[in-house]
């Protein structure tokens, strides 16, 4: 695996320090902005968390529960792992990772066709085709 998009959940949380909010954070920053993935082994609620800041150093939001297990494995087994800001999205943003060193290319946006077919409370983390 190269790289992979991911979605931006918890977008809707507030920030606990005097930061930004989430989604404020989120529509600061443009496709291609780096941003970081920090794993949270002591958080409370999940020791598997991830929480993704942006360049700046302001919390967005997580890693999905479901991705973040694996993303942290890989994280771990990495030589370098780089991430940046793909886009914003009605349930907060996505972010492309790649696992090899190497910035992650951005995707070709999907046709408008393939999202409007998405129910409305599902949110999958989005699927593009590599090169």
């Amino acid at each position: 695996m190269k790289a992979i998009s991911l979605h931006i959940a918890g977008a809707d949380f507030p920030n606990k320090r005097r930061d930004p909010a989430r989604r404020f954070e989120i529509a600061l920053c443009r496709p291609g902005d780096p941003v970081g993935l920090v794993p949270e082994p002591r958080n409370r609620h999940d020791p598997h968390a991830i929480l993704i800041v942006s360049e700046r150093g302001v919390p967005m939001g997580y890693v999905s529960a479901e991705r973040a297990p694996l993303i942290g494995r890989l994280m771990a087994d990495a030589v370098a792992v780089r991430a940046v800001f793909q886009a914003a999205t009605r349930t907060g943003g996505i972010v492309r990772v790649a696992f090899d060193g190497t910035v992650p290319h951005l995707p070709a946006e999907r046709p408008a066709a393939a999202a409007a077919d998405e129910a409305p409370d599902f949110w999958p983390d989005p699927v593009w085709d590599d090169e």
